[in-house]
């Protein structure tokens, strides 16, 4: 054999029993994921933002319920549920918008693009947006 088919490169496939279990993913791997994932859910949602722009903005009765659906529940669904897929909904805006942001600050300055402010960057949309959420969702809930 010639020196190059000895030295070509080695591709490995993952075994998702093995080592995805102790595979370590980068913040910025992270954000990626989870500014898709928030993109998945504000989609699968959109027909609950719709009816709640639509009942909050009716009229005065359709408000009434809105507020009663929060507090209460619709049916068999009980408030404090409908409040946590409204803070879902919150948090997958909130992150997507600060991801979104990061992207397109990325996408302005490419010479400063590099590993470490990718890392900090990671770090800076988890951080605004997982705190965001707990105060919105503190409010949501009714904590002050």
């Amino acid at each position: 054999m010639t020196e190059l088919a000895k030295k070509r490169p080695e591709f490995r496939n993952i075994n998702a029993f093995k080592d995805l279990t102790t595979y370590r993913m980068t913040p910025a791997a992270w954000v990626s994921i989870l500014h898709r994932a928030s993109g998945l859910i504000m989609f699968l949602l959109l027909p609950f933002i719709i009816w709640m722009f639509d009942t909050s903005v009716s009229s005065e009765i359709s408000f009434a319920k809105f507020a009663a659906a929060f507090n209460i529940g619709i049916g068999f669904v009980p408030g404090w549920f409908i409040k946590l897929v409204a803070l879902a909904l919150i948090w997958s805006y909130l992150h997507h918008f600060t991801a979104g942001l990061r992207h397109l600050w990325m996408d302005v300055s490419h010479s400063a693009v590099t590993k470490e402010f990718g890392k900090t960057s990671a770090f800076v949309v988890l951080a605004i947006s997982i705190t965001l959420t707990l105060v919105l969702g503190a409010k949501l809930f009714g904590l002050y």
